[in-house]
Formats: structure tokens, sequence, C-alpha cells
């Protein structure tokens, strides 16, 4: 299995940490969609990080898709999204707002650093800033009674998806995703951090663009 994209999308660094606590082994190449357009391409023409290419040949986009493909390969003891449906309907909920506070920053990130002067669109900016703050709050409520009894041994998917989102969150708007506001969401992610499978996959092992 190979997975294609750099660590500093939030989607491929999810789906690079997963794959280590799910136990599954694969080759990471470490290719931009802006820089490595070319050579991206040759491993998928649609150029979408994260891409996943199986043992087959078989062309995987999209985090989700590429970790429910990935829950399968392995025990139900060992998937990092519980079988059982309440607990499943939990995780799930954390997970798309994490999957939400990520696609926001990245589109906060994009208008304000890569558009072009007397092309950004300031109404864009405030409506995706605003759908970042809310979803900050929420994911600071959902993970308060949760980060202190987490560790390196019961890991899921919410605390994957929200670590991840947080730090991305934390390194490209830092003037939005604030740290004092969200004490829970911050202390996750100073956790996190050190565990083996994040340090393996960090994110200043790429840099934006």
């Amino acid at each position: 299995m190979k997975l294609i994209g750099k660590l500093d999308s939030p989607y491929v660094r999810r789906v690079a940490i997963s794959l280590q606590y799910l136990g599954l082994t694969f080759e990471h190449r470490s290719l931009s969609v802006f820089k490595n357009y070319n050579e991206f391409k040759q491993f998928n023409p649609a150029v979408k990080v994260p891409t996943v290419i199986c043992d087959d040949g078989t062309v995987l986009m999209d985090s989700s898709i590429i970790l429910d493909y990935a829950e399968n390969l392995v025990a139900p003891k060992q998937r990092l999204v519980p079988c059982d449906a309440e607990q499943r309907r939990r995780t799930l909920h954390i997970v798309g707002l994490a999957l939400v506070a990520s696609e926001k920053s990245v589109q906060i990130y994009y208008e304000k650093h890569l558009r072009e002067e007397g092309k950004k669109d300031q109404r864009w900016l405030s409506r995706v800033t605003e759908q970042a703050e809310e979803t900050f709050v929420l994911l600071e409520r959902a993970i308060s009674p949760l980060w202190q009894s987490v560790t390196e041994d019961n890991i899921d998917q919410a605390v994957i998806s929200t670590a991840v989102a947080w730090y991305f969150a934390r390194e490209v708007i830092p003037d939005i995703a604030i740290e004092s506001r969200y004490p829970a969401l911050t202390k996750l992610s100073q956790k996190t951090e050190a565990y083996t499978a994040f340090q393996a996959a960090s994110f200043h092992n790429s840099c934006m663009v």
C-alpha cells in the first residue's frame, strides 16, 4: 500500500496516523499537488490528496473512503471506529466535526495566503471563519469530558481526527484557533503529539504547498 500526499494536509496526516494504529504497513510518498503535480499525476490522474494505491493497484481517494477500506482489513477489535451502533454514532459525530474543522481551516488558509490580492472574497472569508469558530466550540465541548482518559492504547478515530484537525488549525490559522479559548483541544493535542504514531507522521515533515 502506498500513501501519496504531504503531511501538512490534515487528511493525509489522519490517514498516516490511523494506518499505524491499525497495524497496516504502507509506503509514504510525500508529494505536493502544487510542486510535484506531474509526478503526483502518475499515481493518480485526478491529483487528489490523500491518495492510496492498494496492493492490487486500485486507487482510493478521500481520507474517509481510505480509512473505511483500511478498517475492514483488520479484526473488529483493532478498528478505530467501534462496531457497536451507539459507540459508532458518538465517534462519527466527533469525526464529522473534526473534518469540518479541517475543511474550514484549509479554506481560510487558502483564501488569506494563497489567493491573489484583489481577488480575495471577504464575505466568503467571514463566512468560513464563522463556521470554523462554531465548529471549534462544538469540538471543545465534545472533547472536554474525554481527553484526560486518552492513551496510546485506547485511542480511536474521534481522537485522531480531532487532534490532527486542531494541530493543523493552530499551525495555519493561529489568529482564529486560539489555544486559550479551547483548552481541552489544546491539551489533547499536546498529549497526542507525543505519541509514536503522531511523531512518525509529524506535520513538520512537510511544509504548506
